[in-house]
């Protein structure tokens, strides 16, 4: 018994360690899914951890960009507009180096004697070319007794006491043109009827009251007073003449087309066989342009060469929109550089090497400055405004030089701090943000590195293309009176007459004098029997300088 007794104990026992083992498997593999589940729950957690700190990453970069952009907008609205800076006195000026490099004796000595010669010449320079006309003050001769003795007073000179400008307003009158006839009596006598008449010289605009100086008076005041045609309106009539600004419209159209155009057409064919070309564009807004919204953007391109052409040309030409093909179309048959400020529709045409702006790379710059403007030094923004005006501070150095002797010093000189500034660019572009302002200056520096070191090997092209940016100046403060055009035809005609009256401002030719000579003298030539005298009304031709006697500032 006790031997069946231990055998089942042992059974039971050994039973019991069975399934005490069953039930530490199933704890165990318990436990593993446990482990396996929070393994599971804390990578999730770990992901949305990692997630959550990338947003917050996000949201802060994206948080200190709209500051940044807010605080340049704020500035933009309500701060300086000249890119101008105060540098302390170790650190380097493009505007004032010299004054801050001299010996301050001499400095004195210079703002002494400039100031002088300006209060000396200003009066001259104003008064000189006016007509003068004396008026002399007397004494009444009954008053003319001392008032001490009461003995007549005697003449003894005349003193001059002050210079006034006298305003006559402009008169307007009505030339009634006849011309006489004559017959030959003895033809008459014969039967026959003979007659002769004077000849007239054809109106500026056919069927029309104008005259060449009254239209040049309307296009003066419209494209270099920039005063609206409504404005003008109300002028024309304090003078007595009733004029519309539709009838005003319609005569610049017609003369656009018919006199100006013709003349813009030559200068192209002249500015493309030029070596340099400055680019640049601006937007415009035409009311009635077939095809798009009144609201939509078109385009005044405008092209001129080089300061140092000896046949100074400035075109505009409108377009109703920016695509690339506008450019390469006026370009066509050009084999030069253009300097343009990198805009994409510049770019491969074909022949061309396209020279980039420094101007437009160093605004980049500084449109990333804090907005109190104080706090720039050791800025990356500041840093690369100082080695950007280190360039500039030579080019004004060698401004009077040969191409030949620029390419020189620039090569000694500016070669250097050109390759520093591209290696600083690239040491530095991972560390801003790729989308603030200043990573995208440096990364704007970097895309078109090649173009903005194209001065160094030319001697003629120039750092900016602040010279078309002057030119287009004109325009830009014009749009702000009149806000658009109205048709195509009218922006047209606006392109042919700001491309000659530029092109006489910089052939130094006065503009009113220009355009009266041309609506005066053009009507009168046949150019489809003789084209070539259209060269006769160039800016530059002996015909306008010197025969017609345009008065030259």
């Amino acid at each position: 018994m006790e031997v069946l007794l231990m055998a089942d104990s042992t059974i039971n026992t050994a039973e019991d360690l069975a399934l005490l083992i069953t039930d530490l498997s199933q704890s165990i593999k318990e436990l593993k899914a446990t482990i396996a589940s929070q393994d599971t729950i804390i990578a999730s957690l770990n992901n949305t951890i990692d997630s959550l700190k990338s947003d917050n990453e996000y949201l802060k970069n994206n948080n200190d960009l709209l500051r940044e952009e807010n605080t340049y907008l704020k500035r933009k609205l309500f701060g300086t507009k000249s890119e101008k800076m105060s540098y302390p006195k170790d650190q380097l000026s493009l505007f004032d180096e010299t004054e801050n490099e001299c010996e301050p004796e001499l400095l004195e000595d210079i703002s002494y004697t400039r100031a002088k010669k300006k209060q000396k010449g200003t009066l001259d320079i104003k008064l000189d070319n006016l007509k003068h006309v004396k008026k002399v003050y007397d004494i009444d001769e009954g008053e003319r007794i001392c008032d001490e003795c009461g003995f007549k007073l005697s003449y003894v000179g005349e003193e001059f006491v002050r210079h006034e400008v006298v305003y006559e307003p402009a008169k307007l009158y009505v030339k009634d043109i006849y011309r006489k006839t004559y017959e030959c009596r003895s033809c008459r006598k014969k039967g026959k009827g003979v007659m002769f008449k004077a000849g007239t010289p054809k109106p500026v605009i056919p069927h029309s009251f104008t005259s060449p100086s009254v239209l040049s008076q309307v296009i003066i005041d419209k494209y270099v007073n920039h005063m609206p045609l409504y404005r003008q309106e109300s002028e024309w009539k304090r003078l007595g003449l009733e004029l519309s600004r539709t009838t005003m419209a319609n005569w610049i159209i017609i003369a656009a087309k018919e006199y100006f155009i013709p003349i813009v057409n030559r200068m192209h064919e002249m500015m493309v066989q030029e070596s340099h070309i400055h680019c640049d564009e601006t937007p415009v807004q035409v009311l009635n342009e077939p095809r798009k919204k009144a609201t939509s953007k078109s385009y005044m391109w405008v092209y001129s060469n080089i300061k140092e052409s000896q046949r100074p040309i400035k075109i505009f030409e409108y377009k109703p929109d920016r695509k690339a093909t506008n450019p390469q179309q006026f370009l066509k048959g050009f084999n030069g550089t253009i300097i343009t400020d990198g805009y994409y529709g510049y770019n491969h045409i074909e022949g061309i090497t396209n020279a980039y702006c420094w101007a437009h790379a160093r605004r980049k710059f500084y449109d990333a400055l804090p907005v109190d403007m104080k706090s720039t030094s050791g800025s990356l923004a500041n840093i690369a405004l100082e080695k950007i005006a280190k360039l500039f501070v030579i080019e004004k150095e060698i401004e009077t030089l040969t191409p030949e002797q620029k390419i020189k010093i620039r090569q000694e000189k500016s070669k250097p701090l050109v390759d520093d500034f591209f290696l600083w660019c690239t040491d530095n572009q991972n560390k801003v943000l790729s989308g603030s302002k200043t990573g995208k200056a440096i990364q704007y520096a970097l895309n078109y590195e090649g173009g903005l070191r194209t001065f160094l090997e030319d001697g003629l092209i120039p750092m900016t293309n602040s010279l078309d940016e002057r030119t287009i100046r004109p325009f830009t403060v014009g749009r702000k009176n009149w806000l658009f055009s109205t048709s195509t035809k009218g922006a047209e005609a606006s392109a042919a007459i700001y491309s000659l009256i530029e092109t006489a401002k910089a052939n130094k030719l006065d503009p009113y004098g220009y355009i009266e000579f041309i609506l005066d003298y053009l009507p009168q030539q046949d150019l489809i029997e003789h084209p070539e005298k259209i060269d006769w009304f160039l800016p530059w031709s002996e015909e306008i300088k010197e025969e017609f006697e345009i008065k030259v500032d």
